[in-house]
């Protein structure tokens, strides 16, 4: 009796384990766009966090540049077309909600380009859009903004911040986006080109549930490729150069690479330490959890 009883347990939790993913596709497509539950982040979490006593890491600064065509998704539409908007619309959309009516805080870009996430440091939704001259309507409900007012087509890249660690407890590598920064682009005063604006950091962790809803199309070949934005990112199938590692002189690569034929090699080196730490994990069977 007891052994029927174990294997029903077992059957049972066989068939919750593979209707989860159906549960959370339905729940996706019921939420409403800029929402989320505490239930549903807890019922359907995403990205594991990473422990804080891992033996080894490295944090990776890189810049998106959404021409790119591993990038193109997050730009796409400019505009939002029914539920369907751009990463930056989103994130703005977030950022101007707040964490009180479920959305997300955003941080101050400090002049060192350097992410802090402190109480202090954050944006305020109404003094950004004063800042940067985005035009809005005072109404008895709060404010108005029309969708076309979102200067979404002018961020055309991103600063991106990545952990890419060590994990001891399961012998595996791991690459984690922490920090997203959206880049806006606009036209100087006289015409002479495009100044660049680094507008805010948010943190990834924030950021992802919503996500997690959001949908990317990840092919210009078959327009039915898509995944969610919150999978894109944790599989890191964005296409960014490194600009900055954290080191103890606090430098970016511009400020100690003395031309960009040395700035070129320096991200070609990081990038194959990496690769080459990753790559002596696997070969290695004694590093390895079975």
């Amino acid at each position: 009796m007891k052994r029927i009883f174990l294997i029903g347990c077992t059957v049972l939790f066989a068939v919750m384990a593979s209707a989860q993913p159906a549960a959370r596709r339905t729940q996706q497509r019921q939420s409403p766009t800029n929402t989320i539950s505490t239930r549903a982040q807890i019922s359907f979490p995403t990205t594991a966090p990473m422990e804080e006593d891992v033996v080894w890491r490295r944090d990776i600064y890189r810049e998106l540049k959404l021409d790119d065509d591993a990038n193109a998704g997050l730009y796409y539409p400019v505009e939002p077309v029914g539920s369907q908007m751009n990463l930056f619309t989103y994130i703005f959309k977030l950022m101007m909600n707040g964490p009180k009516r479920g959305g997300i805080a955003a941080y101050t870009y400090r002049m060192d380009g350097n992410e802090v996430f402190t109480d202090s440091a954050r944006v305020k939704p109404l003094q950004f859009l004063d800042n940067y001259h985005i035009f809005y309507e005072r109404t008895d409900h709060g404010i108005r903004l029309d969708n076309s007012d979102i200067p979404s087509a002018e961020v055309k890249g991103y600063y991106l911040k990545e952990s890419a660690y060590y994990d001891q407890n399961s012998g595996t590598f791991h690459r984690k986006v922490d920090a997203l920064c959206p880049i806006m682009y606009r036209e100087d005063d006289f015409g002479d080109g495009e100044v660049k604006y680094p507008l805010f950091w948010v943190k990834y962790d924030d950021l992802a549930p919503f996500l997690a809803k959001q949908t990317i199309m990840t092919s210009n070949l078959n327009n039915a490729a898509t995944m969610s934005v919150d999978d894109y990112f944790t599989m890191n199938m964005y296409h960014g150069k490194i600009y900055k590692t954290t080191n103890m002189l606090g430098k970016t690569l511009a400020q100690y690479c003395s031309n960009d034929s040395a700035l070129s090699a320096e991200q070609k080196k990081i990038e194959r330490e990496l690769a080459t730490f990753e790559r002596n994990i696997y070969d290695d069977p004694s590093r390895q959890i079975g």
